[in-house]
């Protein structure tokens, strides 16, 4: 059974399969969540997250950009944008606990991303849950 650490690991691969260029990532969502063996409650929460984060990406970018020290946006990996996509969307737009949101993109960071990411990640949400 899918947790929602897997909805979101998967709307991470999602975001980040759109960055690479496969901008049907996101309409075709719903064959990978079902390829991932995400269903019921968690394929809504997924499904959810993904268009919240693909409705807002501008304004997302905006306050990641400015949360961004001594770093350019345009330098950040493609696996650690999805993940601070996804978890600052969490953090502007829903009323999931910060310690969960920051947890779990720190999680996922361990998981997917370079070694020196977690930490990376955990400064610029730091910054950006104050903006709630």
């Amino acid at each position: 059974m899918a947790t929602r650490h897997h909805a979101r690991l998967a709307v991470v691969s999602l975001l980040y399969a759109f960055d690479m260029g496969n901008e049907k990532s996101i309409i075709n969502a719903d064959y990978y969540l079902l390829d991932e063996k995400i269903r019921g409650k968690q394929n809504e929460f997924a499904k959810s997250l993904l268009a919240g984060v693909d409705e807002n990406r501008k304004r997302i970018d905006a306050i990641i950009r400015d949360n961004l020290q001594n770093w350019s946006f345009e330098k950040l990996g493609k696996v650690e944008k999805a993940i601070l996509r996804l978890a600052t969307y969490e953090l502007l737009f829903t009323d999931t606990d910060f310690g969960i949101i920051i947890n779990e993109a720190i999680e996922i960071a361990k998981e997917i991303a370079d070694p020196n990411s977690p930490g990376f990640i955990n400064g610029i949400l730091d910054n950006i849950k104050t903006l709630r």
